[in-house]
């Protein structure tokens, strides 16, 4: 007798990339196979190619069991709160079978352009042989940051205008690994990425070995205090990276987190809301940095500090 297939409930909502994190946060909290942010694109006609909007698509699947009922209780009680102080529409609900996980997740998900240089690709697409931008394969199921977000975005902008071929780089916070992995397709010499969630280091060697970039790379579980203590082959860098948040990049200012440049090095800070730039510049001004570049995308803000 054939086993039956397994069912899912698709959990899904459309939104603006400034609130699609705090949305995943929600769902990831009922999700056992996790969370999936992607842009939302259209085709246009003209350039005969798909484009992002302005709104990404969160998504993520509940187990159909006996506890599956409960479970969705639950999870429209969290995001009743949420929607409470964030303006964000209703959840939509769909069941698929197991087979049609990943073509749920491939209908969405598609490459994405970012400043003049990047063009980020899921996994599972070729890009084009006579495609001139610098291709980074993410794989989406690893939800860790896929550069659909206005972050990670300014982050890839910051890199494109202030890396230079052979110099290297610390990304403190990394997340899926794009910001190094893109680091080190553009010439750094080397790259050392960071991350204090073991489920994140796991998502960066995971695409680390799609992009080929296995070399001049060191992926560790570890935290600004592990650099300074010199546990890793990198204490400072030519180019910091730290999409993080805001609050926290001003407690590491105080730990110590300018002393990971080297003289004449900049840091990228980003995952910044508008109102709290001047904050964390006051922080980073305190320790002897100065702004040279800001960024802005919606409400989300990076600083590039040297």
């Amino acid at each position: 007798m054939a086993e039956a297939r397994r069912t899912w409930l698709e959990v899904s909502l459309a939104c603006n990339g400034e609130l699609a994190e705090a949305a995943a946060e929600i769902l990831a909290r009922f999700a056992p196979s996790g969370v999936v942010i992607e842009a939302i694109t259209q085709f246009d006609p003209e350039r005969h190619e798909y484009v992002p909007t302005e709104k990404v698509r969160v998504a993520a699947f509940l187990p159909q069991d006996e506890v599956l009922e409960s479970t969705r209780l639950q999870l429209e009680e969290a995001y009743w709160h949420l929607r409470q102080i964030a303006k964000l529409p209703d959840l939509q609900f769909k069941l698929i079978e197991d087979q049609d996980w990943m073509a749920a997740w491939k209908e969405h998900y598609q490459p994405l352009k970012i400043g003049k240089k990047w063009l980020v690709l899921p996994a599972w697409t070729a890009a084009d042989p006579a495609e001139s931008r610098t291709i980074v394969n993410i794989d989406p199921a690893m939800a860790f940051g896929t550069g659909t977000h206005p972050t990670t975005q300014l982050c890839l902008l910051a890199l494109e205008d202030y890396l230079e071929p052979d110099q290297t780089v610390i990304d403190l916070g990394c997340g899926s690994g794009i910001l190094a992995i893109a680091a080190l397709k553009a010439g750094a010499a080397f790259a050392l990425a960071l991350d204090t969630d073991p489920q994140a280091v796991q998502a960066t060697l995971h695409n680390v070995h799609l992009n080929e970039v296995q070399t001049n790379l060191q992926v560790a579980r570890g935290s600004l205090v592990d650099v300074l203590d010199g546990r890793f082959e990198l204490k400072q860098a030519h180019l910091v990276l730290a999409n993080i948040l805001a609050p926290v990049l001003v407690q590491l200012f105080k730990e110590g987190l300018s002393r990971l440049v080297q003289p004449g090095g900049s840091i990228v800070l980003s995952g910044i809301l508008e109102n709290q730039a001047d904050e964390v510049l006051a922080a980073g001004s305190e320790t002897g940095l100065e702004l040279h570049q800001r960024y802005q995308a919606e409400d989300w803000i990076a600083l590039v500090m040297r």
